[in-house]
């Protein structure tokens, strides 16, 4: 994983999405649960694209959470596919945040997720090889 830094990964988000006062803990700021959601998300939508079909999170490792994030703020999960096994796959997510009113920018979030590739009856399958 890397150190937070003020600049986001190339590319296209997985998702964008701005965090809203629902999505708030008691103290007012963006309830980690609610980030965290929004990331395996983002990983799940790597997973399915990848095994072209359902896949189910097995795990999360390595969550680390650097900065809050505020209601109002522009939330963009970037998520990278590190390595596919039989029927696994490891995903690495970023998630950074832009103030409404600003471009600055900030890694919040960052953490690994492993999904299985299931079939209809929810049991591991094979991950088909790249297209």
């Amino acid at each position: 994983m890397h150190p937070p830094s003020a600049q986001m990964p190339d590319g296209m988000p997985v998702i964008r999405t701005i965090a809203m006062p629902a999505d708030t803990n008691p103290a007012g700021d963006i309830f980690g649960g609610w980030l965290m959601s929004q990331m395996d998300l983002a990983a799940g939508n790597v997973a399915a694209r990848r095994s072209r079909g359902r896949a189910a999170t097995i795990a999360v490792e390595a969550i680390t959470f650097h900065s809050p994030v505020y209601v109002g703020d522009e939330v963009s999960l970037f998520a990278t596919l590190l390595s596919v096994g039989r029927t696994s796959m490891r995903i690495e997510v970023e998630a950074w945040r832009r103030a409404r009113e600003g471009e600055e920018t900030h890694k919040v979030t960052e953490a690994i997720f492993t999904f299985v590739a299931i079939d209809a009856d929810r049991k591991a399958r094979p991950v088909p090889p790249e297209l």
